[in-house]
């Protein structure tokens, strides 16, 4: 028996169909050993900055099954993604199930040809690589476990900080105080509409904008009064030429303003695709298109769009550390415009094909037009107007939707007299800097050498995850919690640790590793010397209890004195700064707030005092004796609106209600904790058809599935693909 070891059981039914019987191929699910949470024991650092791994909950059946079909093996392949992590799993397969001699293959795409030609080379696991993976994570745990720790015992229980995610959450603090500082202008714009002798409109636009209205109102006067006439008429011609095929973070950002995905789910889609079959690797800083990949898209650009918009091309790499012998992101099967079962599949994979197809195009030319014009007097400053006509389409006739709108101006010659129809001002201010979009942030990150492709969504992630930043509609905007985090811990404690130049520097330290031009031991040993330091330093700095003065109008409730700005589970408050003789406190908007408040009323289930109390979703009325009795009291009018009329099915008089835990809303039986029945997502009042179970919603492709994951109807996709075969 031959058994070829992949990491996603998707993988690994798309390559089992191209290799028939000859292999028997098996999925790691993922990481099969990790570094433990806990920092006691983790990581041996006298010895040389030896992890200690342990298999990772729940992996115990996977590793056991692959090693039963590891021992009946004549030949086993490694066959993981051809990356750091890829070369880092198969490392950890090879010694969690003792392979001695691992074999290793590696393709960017998963078809048929690129699996049967890398299986006829195999070559030993990349101990370059997979060392700089373990460093990386060596990194990351060493800076987790020393700020984490510290930001603990300091500011507050729960917090955390990472390598990585810091100095990104750095940027958009520091783009906050930016927005903050900023003082707006007023200023006008002013807009005349005139009619050329043919009686053809052209809206102009005054080339200045006034900051006082003294001038404006002098511009509208002479321009009332006075005749107008065309000075100046330029017309220049220019080419738009297409964007390199993808790169991890170009996919990202174009996917997240054109189709509005979140970076984690264009990874998750892409991935998707790729184990399908439908696309190259997706994990990638290269812009190269291979030597075959060229010839099939020149193919279809010449069937498609006609042999004269063909144009080869080859696009310079911008990352300094991209690895070149990758490919760019792009159809594995050029001649498939459409290709996945869900349509976020298809959408991402159309932005694909276009963007790899486009790029082997011809330039689209374009005529540029300005039409100046002013009075006669020309004592005002000049009015202009733009317009732009598409002359030849090049490669905008494979997306059409990056076509600019034409602008057609009418033909004038200087000196031609223009009549004024309308002339007025629009007042307006000057704006603050915007906020980053995920798309930004990731662009910015990338030029800032911080994080690699396959961690820019992870980074995004990690941030929200912590509470210290907030997604309001496209925007990143930081929390209360994110802001203190960094300005009153880490940039006055550690600032050079998440400083932009030291993170970009130690990712090409990383990169180094991997080329086998840097050691691992020195390079952690460089870091952790003075950082280990740096943080016996900083243990004696005092608990930082206050993260800032109050404004002087707000006065304590209690005493009348002086409030300052206290860090709280969920979100600041103000405090009486005489704490604790004086326990006076308001929200940050001014209301009091109040401690929890003894009512005069029993709890049903243990005859202990119900208690208001304050919680992150507002006031709610609980047992004084908690955590021993967890009775909380609700109110009947909300229960009501949150009540869905399904009845549970686990019990005889339960009915599914809408309720809200830590990870977000699900639904549970009214008869909770005596009935127990949970699902994620609201119910639909119908039964499975297949087991019995309550059907709750799904998405737009499947409306409707069973809320019992064994069932084939929790995912008609893969009951359907599973009839299909």
């Amino acid at each position: 028996m031959k058994l070829l070891i992949v990491e996603s059981p998707s993988k690994a039914k798309t390559i089992s169909k191209y290799l028939g019987g000859e292999y028997t191929v098996v999925a790691s699910v993922g990481h099969i050993r990790d570094i433990p949470k806990s920092s006691k024991n983790a990581i041996d650092i006298p010895g040389g900055f030896i992890p200690h791994y342990e298999i990772s909950k729940g992996k115990e059946k996977v590793v056991a099954d692959i090693q039963n079909l590891a021992k009946k093996a004549d030949e086993i392949l490694l066959a993981t993604d051809p990356d750091r992590e890829g070369e880092a799993i198969a490392w950890h397969i090879a010694e969690a199930v003792s392979i001695k001699k691992a074999k290793r293959v590696a393709f960017h795409e998963i078809t048929e040809k690129a699996i049967k030609e890398a299986i006829k080379h195999p070559r030993g696991i990349d101990q370059n690589l997979r060392k700089a993976q373990e460093a990386r994570r060596v990194l990351d745990r060493l800076v987790g476990y020393g700020l984490s720790g510290l930001l603990w015992k300091k500011l507050r229980y729960g917090l955390g900080a990472g390598r990585v995610q810091s100095p990104a959450l750095r940027l958009l603090v520091e783009q906050e105080e930016e927005i903050r500082a900023f003082i707006p202008e007023d200023f006008w714009v002013i807009h005349a509409d005139t009619d050329t002798a043919k009686k053809e409109r052209i809206s102009l636009e005054c080339s200045e904008k006034p900051r006082e209205k003294k001038i404006v109102d002098d511009i509208l006067a002479k321009a009332k009064s006075e005749k107008w006439k065309v000075i100046d008429v330029k017309e220049t011609q220019a080419k738009r030429s297409p964007k390199a095929s993808f790169t991890t973070s170009t996919l990202q950002q174009s996917a997240s303003t054109q189709l509005g995905f979140s970076p984690s789910k264009t990874m998750s889609v892409a991935q998707k695709l790729y184990e399908a079959g439908h696309i190259t690797y997706m994990r990638t800083d290269s812009t190269n298109l291979g030597e075959e990949a060229i010839a099939e898209i020149s193919a279809i650009i010449t069937k498609l769009y006609g042999k004269d918009l063909l144009e080869v091309r080859a696009y310079k790499t911008k990352s300094k550390n991209a690895q070149e012998a990758h490919e760019a992101i792009r159809p594995t099967h050029p001649a498939k415009k459409d290709a996945g079962l869900t349509s976020e599949q298809k959408e991402l994979y159309a932005l694909i094909w276009r963007r790899a197809i486009t790029s082997q195009m011809k330039d689209a030319s374009i005529l540029r037009t300005k039409i100046v014009a002013n009075i006669e007097s020309e004592n005002i400053p000049p009015f202009h107007a733009n317009g732009s006509r598409l002359i030849t389409q090049g490669w905008l006739s494979a997306d059409p939707k990056a076509r600019e709108e034409d602008t057609e101006l009418p033909k004038v010659a200087v000196g031609d007299t223009l009549t004024l129809i309308k002339i007025e001002e629009e007042a307006k201010q000057t704006e603050p800097p915007n906020r980053y979009s995920e798309a930004g942030l990731v662009k910015k990150l990338e030029e800032l050498g911080i994080g690699r492709p396959s961690t820019y969504a992870s980074i995004i992630k990690t941030n929200i995850d912590h509470g210290y930043v907030l997604k309001e509609g496209k925007a990143l905007r930081p929390t209360d919690t994110g802001e203190v985090v960094i300005n009153k811990f880490l940039k006055p404690h550690f600032g050079d640790i998440i400083s932009y130049t030291f993170t970009a520097e130690m990712e090409e330290n990383l990169d180094e590793i991997a080329d086998g031009k840097r050691q691992y031991e020195k390079t952690l040993r460089d870091f952790y010397t003075p950082f280990a330091k740096l943080l016996k330093e900083k243990d004696k700095i005092e608990k930082i209890t206050n993260v800032g003065d109050a404004p002087k109008e707000m006065r304590c409730p209690v005493c009348g004195g002086d409030m300052v700005i206290k860090l709280g589970k969920n979100a600041s408050f103000l405090s009486c700064a005489k704490f604790p003789e004086c326990n006076g406190a308001r929200m940050l908007d001014g209301r009091e707030l109040e401690g929890p408040k003894l009512l005069d009323e029993k709890c049903p289930k243990c005859d202990g005092a119900l208690m208001e109390r304050d919680g992150r979703f507002g006031k709610f009325i609980a047992c004084s004796n908690y955590p021993k009795c967890k009775f909380i009291k609700s109110d009947p009018t909300e229960e009501a609106k949150k009540n869905t009329g399904v009845k549970c099915g686990k019990c005889a008089d339960g009915e599914m209600t809408e309720r809200r835990g830590r990870f977000g809303i699900f639904y549970s039986c009214t008869n909770y904790p005596d009935c127990k029945h949970i699902i994620k997502t609201k119910p639909t009042g119908s039964l499975c058809k297949l087991c019995g179970e309550l059907m709750m919603e799904g998405t737009k492709t499947i409306p409707e599935r069973c809320s019992d994951k064994n069932c084939p109807n929790h995912n008609p996709h893969k009951l359907e693909t599973s009839k299909k075969e």
